[in-house]
């Protein structure tokens, strides 16, 4: 049965050309289905050179590329965004946090909703800090929860508060952890991922510029969170996972995780080591691309 994206907005219906502004694209100026009409993946990330090192990665996994192939810039007419795309798959970076993530994803999903894409996976792929965990563990989210731990994102739109569900599709979680049991190369756990507005005192650390707690209640505050099923801590996951509940669109979000921030707060690994860390949700990620297309 074909899915298609599933647009919660009357309005674009009426509208005679869709510019998608951020992306420098446009229903007036470009072609979607033909340039993404056959897109059954997308994996977005925070960093523009991480996406293309990503794609540059699945073309050689799936036999469409070849090394050293450069991939171009699907988005070259902005500095916002950067995506690429090669066979099915689409790689589109987002830059940090929820307001950045979310602008991406109104485009992103009304582009595969004009390119009229079907059956989509959106996975996210990133890092996080670990609470609980070696560093280098990989996260894959049940379910993303606010600062509070209650699964669900809160908005204000017209003057009020809205609250949309923050679930992730369980059964993709599963066949996630399955592959990476597969593979066998590195730690994997399903658990809660908190998602804040705040790099700093909204994650608890004590060495931004502004901090009035103590390590004592700060410790507090992560054990608290591990015992509530959390067991890492971004700034995308609770409008990624939103935004797809509402579009009707399968998704994930993969994460590992730079530290434990039961341990400490600033990241202490070698750039080697933190190179390798990023790189295990792309093998994730892209075994599951591969055992899906049945290569």
């Amino acid at each position: 049965r074909e899915n298609f994206i599933h647009l919660c907005n009357p309005h674009l219906e009426k509208m005679k050309e869709d510019i998608l502004y951020h992306f420098a694209l446009g229903t007036g100026t470009h072609d979607f289905p033909a340039l993404f009409g056959d897109v059954k993946f997308v994996c977005v990330g925070g960093s523009p050179s991480r996406m293309k090192a990503f794609i540059a990665y699945i073309a050689e996994e799936l036999g469409l590329g070849s090394p050293g192939c450069d991939y171009p810039n699907i988005c070259a007419g902005t500095d916002r965004y950067a995506m690429y795309k090669v066979g099915p798959v689409l790689s589109v970076s987002h830059g940090m946090g929820i307001p950045s993530i979310s602008i991406m994803l109104h485009e992103l999903i009304k582009l595969l909703y004009h390119a009229k894409c079907s059956n989509i996976t959106i996975i996210r792929i990133g890092t996080s800090g670990g609470i609980g965990l070696e560093p280098g563990s990989v996260v894959i989210t049940r379910q993303s929860v606010d600062a509070t731990f209650k699964p669900q994102l809160e908005q204000v739109v017209l003057g009020k508060t809205v609250v949309r569900r923050t679930n992730l599709d369980e059964q993709l979680a599963k066949e996630l952890m399955q592959c990476s049991k597969e593979i066998g190369q590195f730690n994997t756990v399903i658990g809660n991922t908190m998602c804040t507005l705040d790099f700093y005192e909204g994650q608890g650390r004590l060495d931004g510029a502004i901090c009035l707690y103590d390590e004592e209640e700060k410790l507090q505050y992560l054990k608290k969170a591990y015992d509530s099923g959390v067991r890492n801590i971004e700034m995308e996951s609770s409008v990624f996972a939103a935004m797809c509940n509402l579009s009707g669109v399968k998704a994930a979000v993969v994460c590992v995780t730079l530290l434990n921030r039961l341990e400490g707060d600033q990241i202490s690994s070698s750039h080697d080591v933190l190179v390798e860390y990023q790189q295990r949700p792309q093998k994730l990620v892209g075994y599951f691309i591969k055992k899906c297309l049945g290569k």
